[in-house]
């Protein structure tokens, strides 16, 4: 594999995501493959502007704050594209806790269609697989609020808005392609259906 593999997993809180990051991480450096682990919010050099904007659609959402928000993760997430993958060795595998599928989940506003074509017009790279982790909303609640963080959401706080989240990702990961793994068994077996997906990508011309 002459180039870097781009792989990004989303999805509500809770579901274990970044355990099962840590996993397919392990599991795909046992077989001798080249992994990087970058993170959005540590790579986006315009980080604390982003979140301001976030912060004052929180206090007063609105349809066109809520676009602007939008608009400011798809500029981040253009200059990552340019600046920060394209200096990954080749042949590695990135992964990515979160991208512009996640929007599918936190977006109440903006239909995410919409925000698909906002992230593509801006050029920020196309995961070569995107992996949407869920789990039944009680679920991921209940784990999201057990953590010692807690739920950490700045857009989301009840149980209700929780659960329009995950079936909106859901209809997302259906209607994109977007492989679904449902982590609510064993990490073991979540694991061997990320890394055998990212198995086949590898395996195509």
């Amino acid at each position: 594999m002459s180039r870097s593999l781009f792989i990004s997993m989303d999805g509500p809180k809770g579901t274990g995501k970044t355990t099962l990051l840590e996993a397919v991480t392990q599991a795909l450096r046992a077989d001798g493959l080249k992994v990087i682990r970058i993170c959005e919010r540590k790579s986006d050099p315009f980080r604390a502007q982003t979140m301001a904007l976030v912060n004052q659609f929180v206090r007063s959402p609105s349809p066109d704050l809520e676009l602007a928000v939008c608009e400011r993760f798809a500029q981040s997430r253009a200059w990552i594209s340019q600046q920060v993958l394209p200096r990954q060795p080749p042949g590695s595998i990135i992964l990515i806790d979160r991208w512009y599928p996640s929007e599918a989940a936190f977006r109440r506003l903006i239909p995410f269609p919409e925000i698909l074509r906002l992230n593509i017009a801006s050029n920020v790279r196309v995961p070569d697989l995107s992996v949407g982790v869920v789990t039944a909303p009680d679920i991921s609640w209940a784990r999201a609020t057990a953590r010692t963080r807690g739920l950490s959401s700045t857009v989301m706080h009840r149980f209700e808005e929780h659960v329009a989240c995950t079936r909106a990702f859901e209809r997302a990961v259906a209607e994109n392609g977007w492989l679904l793994c449902r982590n609510e068994g064993t990490i073991e077996d979540a694991t061997l259906q990320v890394v055998s997906a990212i198995q086949g990508v590898l395996r195509c011309p």
